[in-house]
Protein backbone atom coordinates (compact mmCIF):
# COMPACT_ATOMS: atom_id res chain seq x y z
CA UNK A 1 0.00 0.00 0.00
CA UNK A 2 1.57 3.71 0.55
CA UNK A 3 -0.85 4.85 -1.49
CA UNK A 4 -3.30 6.21 0.82
CA UNK A 5 -3.22 8.83 3.50
CA UNK A 6 -5.61 10.32 6.14
CA UNK A 7 -5.05 13.71 7.98
CA UNK A 8 -7.13 14.32 11.10
CA UNK A 9 -6.70 18.10 11.86
CA UNK A 10 -8.59 20.42 13.76
CA UNK A 11 -10.67 23.84 12.35
CA UNK A 12 -12.58 26.29 13.91
CA UNK A 13 -14.65 24.28 16.46
CA UNK A 14 -14.31 20.96 15.10
CA UNK A 15 -12.06 18.37 13.30
CA UNK A 16 -11.62 17.90 9.87
CA UNK A 17 -10.42 14.45 7.66
CA UNK A 18 -8.97 14.54 4.88
CA UNK A 19 -8.28 10.96 3.14
CA UNK A 20 -6.50 10.98 -0.15
CA UNK A 21 -5.31 8.19 -2.36
CA UNK A 22 -2.76 8.53 -5.08
CA UNK A 23 -3.25 7.17 -8.73
CA UNK A 24 0.16 6.07 -9.11
CA UNK A 25 3.34 6.20 -6.55
CA UNK A 26 3.75 6.49 -2.74
CA UNK A 27 3.30 8.80 -0.01
CA UNK A 28 6.64 9.35 1.14
CA UNK A 29 6.58 9.81 4.54
CA UNK A 30 8.99 12.02 6.61
CA UNK A 31 11.37 9.40 8.94
CA UNK A 32 9.39 9.11 12.57
CA UNK A 33 11.40 7.43 15.42
CA UNK A 34 9.52 4.22 15.99
CA UNK A 35 7.87 5.56 19.40
CA UNK A 36 6.63 8.55 18.17
CA UNK A 37 2.64 8.71 18.78
CA UNK A 38 2.35 11.81 16.17
CA UNK A 39 3.72 13.91 13.09
CA UNK A 40 3.62 17.24 12.97
CA UNK A 41 3.90 19.40 9.49
CA UNK A 42 3.78 22.86 8.48
CA UNK A 43 1.86 23.95 5.81
CA UNK A 44 4.15 23.58 3.42
CA UNK A 45 5.46 19.79 3.99
CA UNK A 46 1.68 18.85 4.12
CA UNK A 47 1.01 20.60 0.49
CA UNK A 48 4.07 18.83 -0.54
CA UNK A 49 3.30 15.12 0.77
CA UNK A 50 -0.51 15.56 -0.61
CA UNK A 51 1.19 15.88 -4.03
CA UNK A 52 3.08 12.74 -3.73
CA UNK A 53 6.68 14.74 -3.31
CA UNK A 54 9.00 13.14 -0.69
CA UNK A 55 9.74 15.96 1.78
CA UNK A 56 12.87 14.52 3.05
CA UNK A 57 14.47 14.56 -0.41
CA UNK A 58 13.57 18.55 -0.60
CA UNK A 59 16.22 20.78 -0.23
CA UNK A 60 15.40 24.68 0.72
CA UNK A 61 17.70 27.00 -1.07
CA UNK A 62 19.66 29.66 1.51
CA UNK A 63 17.81 32.92 1.94
CA UNK A 64 19.45 35.95 -0.38
CA UNK A 65 21.20 38.69 1.19
CA UNK A 66 22.76 41.72 -0.14
CA UNK A 67 26.50 41.43 -0.63
CA UNK A 68 28.70 42.76 2.09
CA UNK A 69 25.81 42.43 4.79
CA UNK A 70 25.68 39.90 7.54
CA UNK A 71 22.71 38.47 8.87
CA UNK A 72 21.85 39.86 12.63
Amino acid sequence: MGDRIKVLTWSRGGFVLLYKRLETGRFRLPRVEAEAKAVTLDATQLAMLLDGIDVAEVKRQPAWAPPGRTGS
